[in-house]
């Protein structure tokens, strides 16, 4: 009697323990599965990331560092990083990876800063006035727009532009307003308004318009640039 009291002892020991144990391991958080935030990491651009059709959506870093953008933001990272640059690269990885998510990209000798925010949302509502430096058309031909004097852009339907276009002729006083967007890489205005001045304007048609805009711009952002040719080493 005694040695199975002993034996049942032992054996109930022996079952608190695993449930012991098992409690304990339940109570322990699971190791994270998703993305983290690490430290800034400090490299040299080896070279771009491309796709398989040739555009960038990220950077390759000496180390191997695997930087990666979205697609919308690959046009101000061509502008603002180059192969051989030293950046400094803020951004989320999911465990061992060597792909780095980046949230921001900084240039450490022009201090340059690409923000990897979401595209571009609704346009501002943006005006402008100055003169006409130059008349601008689409790839057919027609009168669509001009570029002023200050740098900006002004686009509109190839009717209006050409039935506006004595107020379009270079050298010309225009005010321009409408949505757009205003950026590092300049200004455009598609413009609802047009005219000599803010105090006298006429309107765009609407409906041609926004026919004009889903024309231009359809469902799909446009793709992200290929990346420009590297100086080959001398």
């Amino acid at each position: 009697m005694d040695k199975f009291a002993s034996r049942l002892k032992s054996a109930l020991l022996g079952a608190t323990t695993l449930i012991g144990s098992a409690g304990l391991a339940l109570a322990q958080p699971a190791p994270a599965g998703g993305p983290a935030q690490i430290p800034d990491i400090k490299g040299k651009v080896a070279q771009y990331s491309l796709t398989p059709r040739g555009d960038v959506d990220g950077l390759i870093l000496a180390d191997g560092t695997e930087v990666m953008l979205p697609p919308h933001n690959s046009t101000r990272l061509v502008f603002s990083v180059h192969p051989g640059d030293a950046v400094t690269i803020r951004g989320t990885k999911t465990g061992a990876s060597p792909v780095v998510t980046a949230t921001a990209v900084t240039n450490d000798a022009t201090d340059a800063v690409v923000e990897t925010g979401p595209p571009h949302g609704p346009p501002q509502q943006l005006n402008d006035e100055s003169r006409v430096k130059l008349q601008l058309h689409d790839p057919q031909g027609h009168l669509n727009g001009v570029l002023l004097e200050d740098g900006t852009i002004v686009r509109m339907p190839p009717p209006d532009a050409e039935g506006h276009a004595a107020n379009l002729a270079v050298g010309q006083p225009l005010y321009a307003s409408g949505g757009g967007v205003s950026g590092p890489l300049g200004k455009v205005i598609a413009a609802h308004e047009i005219g000599p001045s803010k105090t006298e304007f006429t309107k765009i048609d609407e409906p041609r318009f926004t026919r004009w805009m889903h024309d231009v711009f359809g469902n799909n952002e446009a793709p992200p640039p290929p990346a420009p040719p590297v100086a080959p080493k001398s």
